[in-house]
């Protein structure tokens, strides 16, 4: 495997990412709350893109893999300044992201950041406004106190050890919503969703189908894949997703 790079951005953070040359529209992997560029998904496309002869990066947000600060410290609009830049820095033209669960939100305020760079996109159990919808609309009077007293609250996960939320995270995530404002998508986008995720529902899905605004848009429901996605016929699904907003034939 290729030795990590990184780039340095403009607040100071260091971001690893893995970048492959080719054809674009540049492909870019947007992962998914506390995961890394080291995923399946990730490096599955990457391998793809490479036999494709296609561009392709896959980057880490600050304070996750092996980008600098810690997890505890960074909220969705750095991640979403992380983003920006490892786009602007590392890519030209025209791209396509591919965004995972939070990487999902990211794909979609990206949208928003520079709309003019964007030829396609798809997201794979995409989760905007999480933080406001999933975390704090459920935070009990207990949680809300202990987000007060000392800043964070854990919350479990399925998937890894528990989710340390802060209450900077949470205050940051409404400025950065999604779903209460006009989203424009003028560009091929298809939406992935497994009907067995346990972390974000169909419901999400098809809230995020019926709000944007675009002239080629498609939900895929996924009878009984789970918020990984990631087993053979999942991943094969996000290739097919891939062809279709690049136009390219099967």
């Amino acid at each position: 495997m290729a030795e990590t790079s990184f780039l340095s951005t403009k607040p100071g953070r260091r971001l690893a990412y893995h970048r492959t040359d080719g054809q674009g529209p540049c492909i870019v992997f947007l992962g998914g709350l506390k995961s890394d560029m080291q995923g399946t998904k990730a490096v599955f496309l990457e391998e793809w893109a490479q036999k494709e002869g296609r561009a392709f990066l896959r980057f880490d947000y600050s304070g996750h893999g092996e980008s600098s600060g810690d997890f505890t410290d960074g909220c969705i609009g750095d991640w979403a300044e992380d983003t920006v830049e490892a786009v602007g820095a590392l890519t030209e033209g025209a791209i396509v992201p591919v965004g995972s669960s939070m990487g999902g939100w990211q794909a979609l305020l990206l949208a928003r950041a520079m709309p003019e760079r964007i030829a396609g996109m798809v997201t794979i159990a995409a989760a905007p406004d999480f933080t406001e919808d999933g975390y704090a609309a459920d935070f009990t009077d207990d949680q809300w106190a202990q987000l007060e007293a000392r800043g964070y609250v854990e919350l479990p996960s399925d998937y890894m050890e528990p989710y340390v939320i802060t209450k900077r995270m949470i205050e940051d995530g409404r400025q950065q919503l999604v779903l209460r404002s006009a989203l424009e998508l003028p560009f091929p986008v298809r939406f992935l969703q497994g009907t067995a995720d346990t972390a974000v529902s169909v419901e999400t899905a098809v809230r995020l189908l019926e709000h944007a605004s675009g002239p080629d848009m498609q939900l895929k429901l996924v009878k009984d894949a789970d918020h990984r996605f990631s087993d053979g016929p999942c991943l094969d699904l996000v290739v097919q997703a891939l062809r279709e907003v690049l136009g390219v034939r099967q």
